[in-house]
């Protein structure tokens, strides 16, 4: 059995590992099952993952992780191969992601600093790239904005990592890459391919990491709106976790086929529902 597990409110809440859920993991791999670890967050570079969860106990190897940007990259791959520049608006994971693709990569800041240094068109900061990948960017401004907007203009190929409006942090919700990419759409009247949660392409660029069909995976995620709608999407059975966002109240509210295969409160529950799961 395939399964797909969200990270933040699945298996660690922060900086602190939700008790129970890396070794049941452990023991599932063990048991014969596969698990690839799917997230939204397109600031780190797929290697930051493996020694934190690593770290943790979790069964985890490079390719089995599968962020936004590393499905962005593998998709943009697969969409045009003849694209070999792209500009990034975002985080160094998500330029490391695409250049270990292939790319030849541009960051967004580092264009913006020679249009304000060499006093360039923002056309040709950019390299004149084929797509521009917008994520979360923390060091967001105007100048690096214009950059992206102005290759989309040119008839850049416009891809958004993901499109949660908000990101967790120890401050608080701070704007996410959503935010970011409704900016650049906003300018640019341009809408982009979006590739987190709860669009489809993630889970399908997971599942095609092990040679598995979307279809025959369990999705584990603590969001109603992402991880439940993504695994919809591709046909995927859901399980979903209260360690995260979502609560019981919101769990027991969903009706129909907005309901998942099963909810779990700790790694007990989970432990019960994949066993329900694989012997249905």
């Amino acid at each position: 059995m395939l399964l797909l597990v969200d990270l933040d409110g699945v298996v660690y809440r922060g900086t602190k590992p939700i008790p129970g859920i890396a070794d049941l993991l452990a023991r599932r791999v063990a048991a014969g099952d596969e698990v690839v670890y799917v997230t939204n967050n397109s600031m780190w570079y797929r290697a930051d993952y493996v020694e934190r969860l690593a770290a943790m106990g979790a069964p985890v190897s490079v390719d089995r992780v599968v962020s936004s940007p590393r499905a962005t990259a593998l998709y943009l791959r697969e969409v045009d191969p003849g694209i070999e520049r792209v500009l990034a608006l975002g985080g160094p994971g998500l330029g490391r992601e695409l250049a270990d693709a292939g790319f030849t990569v541009v960051m967004a800041g580092d264009a913006a600093e020679r249009v304000a240094n060499e006093a360039i068109d923002r056309f040709e900061a950019g390299g004149r790239p084929g797509a521009v990948v917008v994520g979360l960017d923390p060091g967001l401004s105007w100048e690096r904005l214009g950059v992206a907007c102005t290759a989309i203009r040119a008839g850049a190929l416009f891809i958004a990592t993901n499109r949660d409006a908000t990101y967790p942090t120890e401050h608080g919700l701070m704007p996410g890459a959503g935010a970011v990419v409704a900016a650049v759409e906003a300018a640019t009247g341009v809408s982009p391919v979006s590739i987190g949660k709860p669009a489809p392409l993630l889970l399908q660029q997971a599942a095609r990491v092990v040679g598995a069909d979307p279809r025959a995976a369990v999705m584990i995620g603590d969001g109603i709106r992402t991880d439940l709608l993504a695994a919809r999407a591709v046909g995927a059975r859901s399980v979903l976790m209260l360690t995260g966002v979502s609560t019981r109240a919101e769990a027991e509210a969903l009706r129909g086929p907005e309901r998942p295969d099963a909810i779990a409160a700790d790694a007990f529950e989970l432990e019960a529902a994949l066993r329900r799961l694989r012997g249905g």
